[in-house]
Order: C-alpha cells, then sequence, then structure tokens
C-alpha cells in the first residue's frame, strides 16, 4: 500500500489506475506492534492501524479485500483472482505489477502443530485469536517455540499476561542476530524475568488433549515435554513467493524475489518487488540476504511507487540495522556478526567493552555492553551489537551511519556526538569500542601506525 500511495500522489485516477488486492481484512497495519498489544503495552487494536481501506479507497485506489491473487499470467499480462469467501475467480490484466506479498511463518509439520491453542503472530487477525485463546484459558503456561525477535518480545508479552514462560529455542543461545556471546546476556535477562530458557532443543512434535477438543498440551523434544495451555511460535518466516515461483520469476538463493536498485524484478520490465517477499543487497558484506523488517518494505514501497507512477528512485541496499527488547533490556545489531563476515571471507578482529548509558556518577546510570567488528588491515567497521538497559538500543544508528558511509573504526573515535552527564559518559560507549578496535587493528598490522583507510574516487 506504500507503493500504491506514493503512486498515486505522482498520478491522478485519470492517468492511473491502482487496483489492489488483499487476501485478509486489514491494510498498513504495524505487524511489529502485535507483540505489544498482546502484552498489554497498546491497548486498542486499531492504533496499529496506519491507514484504513476506507482511506484508500477515499484516494482512487480499488482495494479489493479478503480477495487472494492464484495466478500470475505474465505472457498475458493478469493475474488470476479468487475471492476468498465466495470462491468465484476472475482475471484482471494490467500494465505494471508490483508484487508484495510478504513472508510466511515457518510452521514446520510436526504433529499437532495444528491444534488448538497453537498460534502464529503475524496478522491482525494471529493477535486477535492468541488474545481469544487467553481469554478462554483457565491454565497459566505458555511455551513459546523459538528465540528471535518475535519469539522473545512474545515471551515478554505472555510474562505480562501473568504467563508461566517457557522458551525451547534449537540455537545455542536466544537471538541469533547476535553473536552467541551476546545471546547469552539476552538469555540472562529472560530468566531473571522468570522465564525457562531452553536451548540446543529441536521440537519434535505437539502433545495434545485426547478429548473433543483435541487442545495443545505439552511441547516435546528429543529429551523432555514442557506443559502448555497456549503454545506461540515465532521460529521466523520465509519469503512468501509460491506465486512468484510458479511465474518463473528470478528467485535467489534464500527464496526472495531478485530485483535491481529500482525494485524492479530482474528480467521483467513491468514488474516490481518489495517488502519481506525480496532478497536486498547486504552492502557491507556485498550478498543478497532476506531481512524481513517494515523499514526496509516501507522504503521499497516508496521506491517500488516513484518508479510506477513516472519518477525514478533507488534502493541502495541495507546495513542489517534492528533493535528490540525485553522488558527493560534492550537490544541492538546492524552489519556482520562473526559468521556472516567468514561466510563473506573476510578477515576481522572483534573487541567487546562494557560502559554505562549515563555518566557513571549521574543517577541511573545503566550497563551497556558493546561488541564491534573491524576488518584487518583497513580497519573498515563491519558490525556492532549492543546490549543493555535504557538507552543502550538506539545508540546502534551510530553504527548503522558510520557503516553506510564506509568509515573506519579510527574515523569513528573522532565522532562528534552530543554529551551532557544525563545522556552519556564523556567518551560514548559506542566510541570506546571503536578506540579499541582501533587499537586491536594497529597491533595486528605489528605497527604504531593507523590502519589505511579504504579510498575512494570522485
Amino acid at each position: 500500500m506504500a507503493a500504491a500511495s506514493q503512486a498515486r500522489r505522482l498520478k491522478g485516477p485519470d492517468e492511473l489506475e491502482i487496483v489492489a488486492f488483499e487476501r485478509g481484512r486489514f491494510t498498513s497495519f504495524s505487524a511489529c506492534g502485535i507483540p505489544y498489544w498482546v502484552g498489554g503495552d497498546i491497548t486498542e487494536r486499531d492504533t496499529l492501524i496506519a491507514r484504513t481501506p476506507e482511506e484508500h479507497r477515499a484516494r482512487d485506489i480499488d482495494l479489493r479485500l479478503r480477495t487472494e491473487i492464484t495466478e500470475i499470467d505474465l505472457d498475458r499480462g493478469r493475474v488470476r483472482a479468487r475471492d476468498v469467501g465466495s470462491g468465484a475467480e476472475s482475471w484482471t490484466s494490467y500494465d505494471k505489477l508490483v508484487i508484495a506479498t510478504g513472508a510466511r511463518p515457518i510452521r514446520p509439520e510436526l504433529p499437532g502443530m495444528d491444534a488448538p491453542g497453537v498460534h502464529g503472530v503475524q496478522t491482525l487477525d494471529d493477535g486477535q485469536a492468541l488474545l481469544d485463546t487467553l481469554a478462554r484459558t483457565d491454565g497459566r503456561r505458555a511455551v513459546v517455540v523459538g528465540a528471535g525477535y518475535i519469539g522473545v518480545e512474545m515471551a515478554e508479552a505472555m510474562v505480562k499476561r501473568g504467563y508461566e514462560v517457557t522458551v525451547v529455542n534449537r540455537g545455542r543461545e536466544p537471538m541469533a542476530t547476535l553473536d552467541p556471546d551476546m545471546g547469552r546476556l539476552v538469555h540472562g535477562a529472560m530468566e531473571g524475568l522468570g522465564i525457562t530458557m531452553v536451548n540446543d532443543a529441536e521440537v519434535t512434535g505437539l502433545v495434545t488433549d485426547d478429548g473433543e477438543d483435541g487442545a495443545v498440551r505439552a511441547v516435546a523434544t528429543a529429551d523432555a515435554r514442557y506443559p502448555a495451555d497456549v503454545v506461540v511460535l515465532g521460529i521466523g518466516v520465509r519469503p512468501e513467493t509460491d506465486l512468484a515461483r510458479a511465474a518463473g520469476l528470478p528467485l535467489g538463493k534464500h527464496g526472495g524475489l531478485l530485483t535491481d536498485r529500482s525494485m524492479r524484478v530482474r528480467g521483467h520490465e513491468n514488474v516490481w518487488a518489495g517488502g519481506d517477499c525480496v532478497e536486498v543487497l547486504d552492502v557491507i558484506s556485498g550478498q543478497e540476504r532476506h531481512i524481513p523488517l517494515g523499514t526496509h518494505a516501507n522504503k521499497h514501497g516508496q521506491i517500488i511507487g516513484s518508479n510506477v507512477g513516472g519518477d525514478y528512485a533507488t534502493f541502495p541496499g541495507v546495513v542489517g540495522t534492528a533493535v528490540s527488547k525485553v522488558c527493560d533490556l534492550e537490544i541492538a545489531r546492524t552489519g556482520l556478526r562473526e559468521k556472516d563476515a567468514h561466510r563473506a571471507g573476510l578477515r576481522f578482529e572483534t573487541v567487546t567493552i562494557e560502559s554505562t548509558s549515563r555518566a557513571g556518577y549521574y543517577p541511573n546510570a545503566s550497563p551497556m555492553t558493546v561488541k564491534m567488528l573491524a576488518e584487518l588491515r583497513t580497519g573498515r567497521l563491519l558490525g556492532v551489537q549492543i546490549v543493555g538497559r535504557e538507552g543502550a538500543g538506539k545508540r546502534v544508528d551510530i553504527a548503522a551511519v558510520a557503516l553506510t558511509a564506509g568509515m573506519t573504526v579510527e574515523q569513528m573515535t573522532m565522532l562528534d556526538l552530543g554529551y551532557a552527564p544525563p545522556f552519556s559518559p564523556t567518551w560514548d560507549p559506542v566510541l570506546v569500542a571503536a578506540r579499541k578496535a582501533t587499537a586491536k587493528i594497529r597491533a595486528a598490522a605489528g605497527s604504531p601506525t593507523h590502519p589505511a583507510a579504504p579510498t575512494r574516487s570522485r
């Protein structure tokens, strides 16, 4: 809908007819806000809706809800639509096609996965279904499967609802988007909230009630069973590209659509794609990645809408910035993890520092840990991870800008950041990490001279 809205800003209904198909009941809503709605931080569902269907239609966008596209006919320039309620099908022709099918939650084909009481949390309908289950369930035991962003956020939401929470995670530590040493800090914080963390555990199936309702009763692994009155799935997502695959459109190694910088699908002049169904360029590693985040999706929509509407815009790629929290613990990362850097064939050094969010003498200064990766020889910043309390998470934006600018860690040490005791120590924690990384790069080079800065051409 961001693409449709941007195209409409550029061209009126007499110049461009816009038809949008949506198989659900809502448009332009914040999926990222669903855990906070379930947890009670947000009390009204509709506050998560940025723009209603009626608002889109008032701008002359022909929005057709509860209508699913079942086939793309590239040769004839048309799509087959099916009314979800009646099953009636029809064809609609197009001159320009935008694919924004998003991603689908991973739901392993295991016994009991479709039992009552087992919930994903991708749409507003999913969130409402989970709240309905919580309202009618007497038990107070919740098991969350997966410990990525959604799993961690949903674990917190269930704690706020008064549930005894167990998180079953197949990784070494929660938050696989962090290196394990940083994930270990998240692990400790979750256990401090009373959450039981079960790592290195693969779910083998769900145990259900033998009675009429067949509701979920436990989550089983190879070694144990964890009692559950409700199960929340937070295993991750995959690009929703079955339609694109069937139409013969190009997909990457992660299953997402491949586009050029204008978000046009490669090799197809009149087809664009954006959001969670595409792969994007990681500008640090130079590789294609699937990073399903609303920030990217909205930018893609703006770019696609500009190009469809006759203007010109490009998407340069991402550095992989994300932030989350578990109660008052803030978790942030940008750039590459160690395994990403190894996979890209980069040689690097890492440093980890402990600091505080404010001057140490200022009231309520809270601890934070910053981990930084820098490339050997050049000293180029490769990635930053931050785990800490209030004021920690958004500091990752300093690193995101530095990564985008291609800065070295030495260059970062001289960034002119804002300082006052209520906001930061004299040396911001990110700059402390940059200083330490600079020293380590110099030591690795066996010389006290500065690391070589990347050359730039004009």
